[in-house]
């Protein structure tokens, strides 16, 4: 569907502040160029804001396509450290980032909780959460 308007690449927040082109790996897609697009930084730029997919006169489902080339390049082993400790953390504890001390004693400074009242402070939410990511292969990524 897609026809190389460049309207993605033209209206991409993170275009602007990096060497990102969304475009340009669309047309690595259309080419079947697999290699150069898992090997390639520009992949993990896009921040899924989806500015790319409301412009798109086509209607192409362009966020949905940078998914799935990442997880194309995460199956085949191609994921940045930063990203597989974020990734790693969220099968450990649930979380993407975990409460550090500081936030903590603020929390009780404020006569909160220590953990906030997400799958931390929730043994059965993060036992779900685990069987989801076991389910979904996610410890054979992370391990």
């Amino acid at each position: 569907m897609c026809f190389q308007c460049g309207t993605c690449t033209a209206g991409c927040p993170s275009g602007r502040r990096t060497s990102y082109r969304v475009r340009k790996l669309m047309r690595l897609a259309q080419l079947g160029q697999k290699d150069e697009i898992v090997n390639s930084e520009e992949l993990w730029e896009c921040s899924t804001c989806y500015t790319c997919v409301e412009r798109c006169p086509r209607a192409v489902p362009i966020v949905d396509v940078i998914v799935a080339l990442r997880n194309i390049a995460v199956s085949e082993g191609h994921i940045y450290d930063n990203h597989k400790k974020t990734a790693q953390n969220l099968y450990r504890i649930g979380h993407t980032v975990p409460v550090k001390s500081d936030i903590t004693e603020l929390r009780k400074s404020l006569g909160l909780p220590d953990n906030p009242p997400t799958v931390l402070s929730n043994k059965k939410a993060l036992e779900e959460v685990d069987i989801i990511l076991k389910a979904a292969g996610f410890d054979k990524i992370v391990g």
